[in-house]
């Protein structure tokens, strides 16, 4: 579903704290990390610059193995003095299996662990799902679901209340709802060369912004190969292809 989703932060040291703590009790651990980014797998975070601003209005949940590793989630962020934002329990409402804890992050961002029987992990990815809030569903809906034809997922759920992106075959997940936008976000998606260049034709013709062409960004490494648009809402979507020979 994702090659990765990036946030900003305020404090990049308090950040590490929190993710450290509270993802350890899920098997997460650091797996890359930079002066500029500390990665878990498909999830990064990077300190926020003078001239941006943090990521907000977020929410993010991480797969778990296990219900009692959900409740050590939990347990590691209480005890460190992080605010609760739902106890470990069953969520019937999302679906029969699905059992999750809340916490918030030191940026205010809902963080949560996940189980149930659908569960996206590696090497898939550790993030189970992302719900960001968007000004006007209906436009934003439009821009993802050209996203998600030429970036080859599947659209889940379409209706006034939200709209989901996923892929079927793998599990994860992305969901859009009505609210406060979320904020200076940044999520990237696999795709072949055709696909990268595609997103970026296509989605500046329908007018939204580019924030980056089609190209090489050697910077990162050999062969990525990307490019970057602005949502509705302003967050920074990108389209790479790893593999570029």
């Amino acid at each position: 579903m994702f090659d990765h989703v990036t946030i900003r932060v305020t404090d990049r040291p308090a950040s590490e704290r929190f993710f450290e703590k509270v993802l350890t009790p899920l098997g997460l651990y650091t797996t890359y990390k930079t002066r500029s980014v500390s990665m878990w797998d498909d999830f990064a975070l990077t300190q926020v610059e003078e001239d941006e601003d943090i990521t907000r209005e977020l929410h993010v949940a991480f797969a778990s193995p296990s219900t009692e590793q959900v409740d050590g989630f939990w347990q590691a962020g209480v005890d460190a003095g992080y605010r609760d934002n739902g106890p470990p329990g069953p969520r019937p409402r999302y679906r029969e299996d699905y059992y999750g804890a809340f916490l918030i992050d030191p940026d205010g961002n809902n963080i949560e662990a996940v189980h149930h029987g659908a569960l996206r992990r590696s090497p898939d990815g550790i993030i189970d799902h992302v719900w960001i809030r968007v000004a006007d569903l209906p436009a934003a809906a439009a821009f993802y679901r050209m996203v998600a034809g030429i970036a080859g997922f599947d659209v889940l759920r379409d209706d006034a209340e939200r709209v989901s992106f996923g892929r079927r075959a793998s599990g994860g997940s992305f969901s859009l709802v009505p609210g406060r936008a979320t904020e200076n976000l940044h999520m990237a998606f696999p795709g072949d060369d055709a696909a990268v260049l595609g997103f970026y034709e296509e989605a500046t013709r329908a007018g939204h912004r580019g924030n980056g062409e089609p190209g090489e960004r050697p910077q990162y490494h050999l062969g990525y190969f990307a490019a970057y648009v602005l949502d509705p809402d302003g967050n920074n979507v990108e389209v790479v292809n790893h593999n570029r020979p």
